[in-house]
């Protein structure tokens, strides 16, 4: 019996020895063992540039017509003829409506018949002049004539043939633009008013884009700078428009008008909505692109490598352009940053560069 228990402390005592010596083992195992058993995180890269970077600044407004006309009807009467429809272009010069010009054609007959007499009582009173009228004497005879076309009523009578005969035209209402026809306000036959507005002609050959942008943008917009614009009804397509007016105030929300014109496209009409995208490039920028930005505690990160392991950057971030950011301060110029993967890397991971 006692042999026995000889037997099972000594198997206890060897036990309790060999399980330290295992454990003395393990914690003398080196970190950087552990490290290397941890499979590296593929990334792809990027370099940091310093390069021109396009600052993009998007704004939204609504399309105009570069030139926009009211057609006015300028003396009353009945429309007897309207030769258009809305959205029917017309040439600079054409007749769009006219008016009955039976009343106007009589005064103009009327007038021609006064200015005959008028002539006829002038040639009749120069006839005691003749003497003068056969000199040589230019300015006397000058003065004789205006004398005798005023008593005569010939002055008078030339300026009523041109009233009349401005009201006579005035019976045909004509394009004063090329454009298309909006807003047409009578119809055919109507009865319509002096000063009456019969539609709008809108220039169709230019449009322009009115913005908002703010004022902490508007010291990068200058005129002739280049935008590209997207309608509502194609947003896949740009369209090329400049900047052609900035309005020199700023609003009570803080915004400021820019004008930018395109030329004019069959899917376009004024009054819809419009996006525009102003380029304003930004020299000696360090750059890096987008997908190399992550965002930590609400901190901007970036991650580069050194050494084959990921090494965590604090940045300050300057604009963005939507594919590229522009980087302040944290990073130097051409370091290699981490484009993918990075969402939930640490700090001095192990990464393997994916060859393209």
């Amino acid at each position: 019996m006692v042999k026995f228990r000889f037997i099972f402390l000594a198997l206890l005592a060897v036990t309790f020895f060999s399980c330290k010596s295992d454990e003395e083992k393990v914690e003398e195992a080196p970190t950087e063992s552990f490290r290397n058993e941890v499979a590296a995180t593929e990334v792809n890269v990027a370099l940091a540039e310093v390069k021109s970077f396009d600052y993009l600044i998007n704004a939204i407004g609504k399309l105009e017509a570069a030139s926009q006309v009211t057609a006015v009807i300028e003396q009353a009467g009945f429309l007897i003829e309207l030769n258009v429809r809305e959205g029917q272009s017309v040439n600079k010069g054409e007749v769009i409506a006219r008016l009955d010009p039976t009343e106007a054609q009589l005064r103009l007959d009327k007038a021609q018949i006064s200015l005959r007499n008028a002539n006829a009582e002038y040639e009749s009173m120069k006839m005691g002049y003749e003497t003068i009228f056969e000199s040589g004497d230019e300015e006397r005879k000058k003065t004789i004539e205006e004398q005798l076309k005023a008593k005569s009523g010939v002055f008078l009578a030339e300026v009523e043939l041109k009233e009349a005969q401005l009201n006579r035209d005035r019976c045909e209402l004509k394009a004063p633009i090329p454009g298309k026809i909006a807003d047409l306000k009578f119809k055919e036959g109507s009865l319509v008013g002096a000063s009456q507005e019969l539609c709008e002609i809108l220039g169709s050959s230019q449009l322009i884009l009115k913005v908002k942008v703010l004022e902490s943008d508007i010291s990068l917009i200058s005129p002739n700078q280049i935008a590209e614009v997207f309608s509502i009804s194609n947003s896949q397509n740009a369209i090329e428009g400049r900047v052609i007016g900035i309005n020199p105030k700023v609003d009570e929300n803080g915004l400021v008008q820019v004008s930018v014109s395109i030329n004019s496209q069959k899917n376009l009409l004024p009054g819809m909505n419009a996006r525009a995208i102003i380029r304003a490039p930004q020299n000696n920028s360090l750059v890096v692109p987008k997908d190399a930005l992550v965002y930590r505690s609400g901190r901007a990160v970036v991650f580069t490598i050194e050494n084959e392991e990921s090494k965590w950057n604090y940045v300050e971030v300057g604009k963005d352009n939507g594919e590229e950011v522009e980087i302040l301060e944290g990073i130097e110029p051409n370091s290699t940053v981490i484009t993918s993967n990075n969402l939930q890397l640490a700090h001095q991971a192990p990464v393997q560069i994916i060859k393209d």
